[in-house]
């Protein structure tokens, strides 16, 4: 019998071993074939997402793919040992690129059980059906494979899966798509799936309602920025075996109120920014095996709810944007690693306890109202890795740190002060330092930075620190800002900064040319260098091969304007002296978004192929200089051109009808120049024109219109300018009735998308009869509240006791001229974090770029500047309201404008107003105030406006300063008062007021139905009368600029102009 089996088993062998050894020659061919489909290519997003992200090593796996030796063997290859098939095939953060063809060899492997292609670079290919082949497979991910259209069908016949992830970068959400059909199919076959990761994936045209019959099985469901509708069914959250559930981004998705179950196994919960129609999360601290939290964007929770505090295993913890005030609590839990509660309303100092936060290795809380010295634990903590704690209000010095873990400290936009700590130098894992807007001191030797071999980042703009150095860095850096640092010079430490990459240097005093020297720092690697507001006289070239950004502006140079690289795509070299003519060698940089010219002496023809350039370009100002001849006659289709600005120039025109090609044109002006022509109707179809200006030119005809043909009319149209030229015949009604963003036609209709989109919310001068709408205060992003001239009423006292946002983006809150009654809303003013936040708007301006067209207002040139950050104003005048002046006012410092005038006010006028650094008019007039003008108002620097007339107020005016410009008006009415400027003294030796600028009839009556802008660009506080653009980051201008006017009581309006102008007040 042995002898039997023996001789079966030789006579079978060599069959066994041929079917093996064919089955395996078969599958290594195909890899091979597989492996040469592709390139590899190491793209940055890629393989930071597998270091960073996934925590994999990123590498090319391929390269031991050798033809001829045996595959089972490849790195990412399994093999079954028995019959040498390839089950398993493993190439995430492989370095893959190219197109995946739908033929692709890799379908030949039909016994696959376990694929994953993760993290590679497919190039935007189709996902290919036969995916759906593998009818073996149980685990399938191609996440993040830069896939993109369809989900096929096919998917949903893998009934044996497990594990499927299809999810998308978040960079690249939307680019594919899967429809009911396909996704309800994956519902229904996917009996024995245990993790199912689809985040990204564009299900707008899907209801959330199809996910209520997964499987019961389900450990993993995450469907983060899926664009999903309607209701999320509520029995996912009962599932007994569910660990992690990501619903995140997803903002039209509902939810029922929860409230969790103590059998909950959920070990990861993210329901970040998703609809705010999601009441209320009840019972939290049930989920006690709770690891990772994120309720970030929503308002689920006012207050740290102490029950958080209570989930003794969370490790992360995220809350960015929820709506959260008050303080931290001293304690949330040992194993908590990372925390992030950025950009709330935190008020408080960070509890001190040493063993507050003993694991912590992420810590975010910037951009909050955080006060107080830096916590002890933040030196000692040996795991903390990264403290992002800018935009507070943190005073004190930074000490020195004990931990060497650091990798990265951000702190700008505070009030720290003092030296910096020797430690600092001693941190060789640290790779940012940002210290920028503090109040830090005292000198730093540049070669001490030589000691962090991993330093890429350092920031130390806006401080008072003095950096001395003779020698050369041997710092790595990429990125050096050092703005507004008192330096004369180019620093002689720049010379070994050979892969600087971003260099700041504006707002300086360095003199005379750019040495030469300096072509070799970044002569490759440099993208941006500002060198702006300084007094630069001499530049040669531009040596940087790969410059993108260059802002040479308000310097003084002179002489023939250089040509940067062709890779450039801002160029600002503004506000200097540069004459001669524009080389056509600046239109060989074909991705120029942004040129600016302007008021320089540029002369000659404007260079024809900047119509060529439209394609790319978006921003052209050649304003103030002496070009002269024709405007360019040729747009390209498809011109990308949003703001055009030639004014001021010796232009003869004319315009052609091929600027209508730049459908996105928002500004044009022509203004200044010398063009001869008729007015151009065609222009009324550019659908996105807001500001026309072609005043001072030569233009002439009528402005009728004999089409009768409807046509658009420029009804976006917000500024019309054809002053100062020759036109006649009647005045053009259909253009006039045909502005409806003047008329304010459109913004009526669009109201809830301005106040939830552009977060603008003007319905004032209407006949509204209401109380106030307190759940406005849940628009995340709301800015402008406007409800003057209404017939509003009743108390603004908040009565419910559960939390609320209470406008925390609010930046113009104008309820002036209503019917309101009651106290002050102190809880209001005391959530205006935008308001509250010094420093936070003027951080954001820098970088931006700025453009302006003049206009003649009530008889005065002024420049309209747009901008990156609007005036503060509060206007609750003309009202009943009573009571005091809260303190809490106090707190609100970036404020511009104070109107409480016109109401029934009592008590003293509060100290704290003069912890309004950045007021500039005051007005309390009209009430019945007490007590005396606190002397603390005079150390107001930019108070430029003060009433105070008709109260009850008594003692000595404060003197000095900005008291000494104000005139009799501004505390008429007040019979107590005394001292200069009125005529009843106090009994005591006075000086005599030096330089007084007295006016007739100064009294104040400040309406604050103008939004008004403050120029944030340039260095420090630009002193002066300036009104612009309001611009908000999100979208697009929609917008007419109103202009705050600060007019005399006493004086008559003109009969003419003025008083028509007046009457017809435009409001957006």
């Amino acid at each position: 019998m042995a002898s039997y089996l023996f001789l079966c088993l030789f006579l079978f062998f060599p069959h066994l071993y041929a079917s093996f050894s064919s089955s395996e020659s078969h599958s290594c061919s195909s890899l091979i074939h597989f492996k040469n489909s592709f390139s590899i290519n190491q793209t940055k997003a890629a393989s930071w997402h597998c270091d960073e992200i996934a925590g994999l090593k990123s590498y090319p796996k391929t390269n031991s793919w050798k033809e001829g030796t045996d595959c089972c063997s490849w790195d990412g290859v399994t093999c079954d040992h028995l019959n040498a098939h390839v089950i398993a095939l493993d190439l995430s953060c492989s370095w893959l690129y190219g197109n995946f063809p739908s033929n692709s060899t890799l379908f030949l492997l039909p016994h696959l059980q376990k694929l994953n292609l993760a993290y590679n670079d497919f190039n935007l290919s189709k996902i290919p059906s036969e995916f759906g082949r593998f009818t073996s497979l149980f685990y399938l991910n191609l996440s993040s494979t830069e896939f993109e259209g369809e989900v096929p069908s096919q998917v949903s016949h893998l009934s044996k899966l497990v594990s499927l992830d299809l999810s998308v970068r978040i960079d690249y959400c939307g680019h594919v798509t899967i429809d009911k059909h396909a996704l309800e199919g994956l519902v229904h076959n996917l009996t024995e799936v245990r993790h199912l990761f689809l985040g990204g994936i564009n299900m707008s045209s899907v209801n959330a309602h199809v996910f209520k019959n997964l499987s019961s099985s389900l450990r993993s469901l995450s469907l983060a920025h899926c664009d999903l509708q309607g209701k999320f069914p509520k029995n996912i959250f009962d599932l007994p075996n569910l660990n992690l559930l990501n619903l995140g981004g997803n903002q039209n998705l509902n939810l029922d109120p929860l409230k969790f179950n103590r059998s909950s196994n959920l070990e990861h919960l993210d329901l970040s920014w998703m609809s705010s129609s999601t009441e209320s999360i009840d019972s939290v601290d049930n989920l006690q095996a709770l690891k990772y939290l994120d309720l970030s964007g929503n308002s689920f929770f006012q207050r740290l709810s102490v029950s958080i505090t209570k989930l003794s295993y969370l490790e992360y913890l995220i809350l960015e944007g929820a709506n959260f005030f008050g303080g931290l609590p001293d304690s949330m839990g040992n194993l908590l690693e990372y925390l992030d509660i950025s950009e709330n309303s935190l008020e408080g100092s960070i509890p001190d306890e040493v063993t507050a936060f003993p694991n912590l290795i992420y810590l975010f809380l910037y951009d909050n109202l955080l006060n107080g010295t830096l916590p002890s634990w933040l030196y000692t903590v040996p795991s903390l890795k990264i403290i992002y704690l800018f935009q507070n209000q943190f005073s004190g010095h930074i000490k020195e740190f004990q931990s060497k873990s650091l990798e990265l400290i951000v702190l700008q936009n505070n009030k720290l002060q003092g030296p910096l700590p020797s430690s600092i130098f001693q941190l060789l894992n640290l790779t940012h330092l940002v210290l920028s807007s503090n109040n830090l001191s005292g000198v730093i030797e540049f070669r001490m930075f030589s000691n962090l071999p991993n330093l890429e980042v350092l920031d130390l703009s806006y401080n008072s620190l003095s950096l001395t150095s003779n020698t050369t860095s041997t710092v790595n850096l990429t990125s050096l800002i050092l703005s507004s640092c008192n330096l004369s010079e180019f620093p002689q430490f720049l010379k070994g900064l050979k892969s600087l990459e971003r260099l700041d240097l504006s707002c300086n005093k360095i003199e005379g040319k750019i040495p030469q020297w300096m072509q070799e720092v970044g002569n490759v690697s440099l993208t941006y260098f500002n060198v702006s507001h300084n007094s630069l006289t001499e530049v040669e070239h531009f040596p940087w091969k790969n410059i993108a950004f260059l802002d040479l502006s308000s310097n003084l140079v002179s002489g023939n304007l250089p040509i940067p690289a062709s890779t450039i795509r801002v160029f600002l070299i503004s506000n200097n002296s540069f004459n001669g003519e524009v080389s056509s060698l600046i239109c060989n940089a074909s991705s120029l978004q942004i040129l600016d010219l302007s008021h320089n002496n540029l002369s000659g023809t404007i260079p024809q192929c900047f119509g060529n350039l439209s394609d790319s370009l978006e921003f052209l100002n050649l304003k103030k200089n002496k070009f002269y001849g024709t405007i360019p006659p040729t747009f390209a289709e498809g011109c990308q051109l949003t703001n055009f600005n030639l004014n001021g120039n010796l232009l003869e025109g004319p315009l052609t009808p091929s600027i209508l090609n730049c459908r996105g044109l928002e500004v044009l002006d022509l203004g200044n120049n010398k063009i001869n022509d008729t007015f151009p109707h065609w222009l009324g179809n550019l659908p996105y024109l807001q500001v026309l200006v072609l005043k001072s030119n030569h233009m002439h005809g009528s402005l009728r219109v004999n089409s009768s043909k409807s046509s658009p009319f420029f009804s976006k149209i917000q500024i019309f300018d054809l002053s100062s030229n020759y036109f006649s015949g009647p005045l053009p009604v259909r253009y006039i009735n045909s502005f409806k963003a003047i008329i304010n036609l459109e913004k009526i209709r669009s109201t809830v998308s301005y106040m939830g989109v552009n977060g603008r919310n003007d319905l004032g001068n209407n006949k509204i009869n209401d109380t106030f709408p307190h759940w406005l205060g849940s628009l995340p992003k709301l800015q402008v509240l406007v409800l003057k001239s209404n017939h509003m009423h009743g108390s603004l006292r908040v009565n419910s006791s559960k939390s609320s946002p209470f406008f925390s983006k609010i930046q113009i809150f104008n309820l002036s001229s209503n019917y309101f009654s009651g106290p002050l809303p102190v809880r209001y003013i005391n959530s205006f974090k935008a308001i509250i936040n010094l420093e936070k708007i003027r951080s954001t301006v820098s970088g931006f770029y700025t453009y302006s067209i003049g206009i003649v207002m009530k008889g005065q040139y002024m420049e309209l500047v747009k901008i990156f950050t609007m005036w503060m104003i509060i206007d609750l005048s003309n009202n009943q309201f009573e009571g005091g002046i809260p303190e809490d006012f106090g707190k609100l410092n970036l404020l511009k404008g104070l109107n409480l005038s016109h109401n029934n006010l009592n008590g003293g006028i509060p100290t704290s107003i003069g912890n309004l650094t950045s007021l500039e008019w005051l007005d309390l007039s009209s009430n019945r105030l007490s007590g005396t003008i606190p002397k603390r108002l005079a150390d107001l620097p930019f108070l430029s406006s003060f009433n105070v007339s008709d109260n009850q107020l008594h003692g000595q005016i404060p003197q000095g300063k900005q008291f000494n410009t104000f005139g009799n008006d501004s505390y008429e009415g007040n019979k107590g008062l005394c001292g200069f400027p009125v005529s009843k003294g106090c009994n005591i030796i006075e000086p005599a007021p030096p330089n007084v600028l007295e006016k007739d009839g100064s009294k104040s009556n400040i309406t604050f139905g103008w939004k008004v802008v403050l120029i944030g660009y340039g260095c420090g506080v630009v002193l002066g009368t300036s009104v612009g653009y309001v611009v908000f980051q999100t979208g697009k201008p929609k917008w007419l600029v109103n202009f705050v006017e600060i007019q005399h009581e006493k004086k008559r309006r003109r009969k003419s102009k003025d008083g028509s102008r007046s009457n017809g007040r435009r409001r957006i």
